[in-house]
């Protein structure tokens, strides 16, 4: 009865090992994702001109003040 017990323990703590190794490799990839997405978008941005460039951000400032208006 004991050695069971100590076997089913073992085997719910590897199942938890293992789903956090999971979990901690999609959560790699989708940091790595937002980064490159994010140096993409400052890569666009830098290549505008200074007046495109503020307008595309008091835009982009403008549509969320929106979003956070229509949330209230």
């Amino acid at each position: 009865m004991m050695s069971s017990t100590r076997i089913i323990r073992a085997l719910l703590l590897a199942a938890a090992a293992a789903a956090l190794v999971v979990a901690a490799a999609q959560l790699r990839d989708k940091r790595e994702t937002a980064e490159l997405t994010v140096d993409s978008i400052h890569d666009q941005l830098d290549a505008l001109d200074p007046a495109t460039r503020a307008a595309v951000v008091a835009k982009l400032t403008s549509d969320e003040v929106q979003k956070v208006r229509s949330r209230s």
